[in-house]
């Protein structure tokens, strides 16, 4: 009775392994440029994130009379084009406004120093 049973176990291992797939998952190369794009949007989302988070955005906010909180979930809710377009924006402000004014400012010091010293 046994070998009967151990025939047909053998048997059906032996249909399962011949009709059953033994591969169901695939291992790929993913590319340079997905593991950049992946981590460049994340990098952006945190650029935006920390420009949204600053004391001195908030408080326009609040003259502009617009919720800070309200702020954030618009921009979690953007897709990743959209964020990467205001990260870019955001990266080409200007810092600490013109920097005409003091290079005219500079300039006419400078005219002035020279006329009043001269011999």
């Amino acid at each position: 009775m046994t070998s009967v049973f151990k025939k047909m176990i053998c048997r059906f291992l032996a249909i399962a392994l011949i009709t059953l797939p033994f591969q169901t998952g695939q291992a790929s190369m993913i590319s340079t440029d997905q593991v950049n794009t992946a981590a460049t949007v994340q990098l952006d989302r945190n650029l935006v994130s920390n420009y949204l988070s600053r004391a001195d955005t908030v408080n326009e906010f609040q003259i502009l009379g617009l919720n800070a909180q309200d702020a954030r979930d618009r921009v979690a809710a953007m897709t990743d084009d959209e964020v990467s377009t205001l990260a870019g924006k955001i990266s080409a402000a200007n810092a600490g406004g013109d920097a005409g004014g003091v290079l005219l400012f500079i300039l006419v010091v400078g005219v002035v120093w020279y006329f009043a010293f001269r011999r």
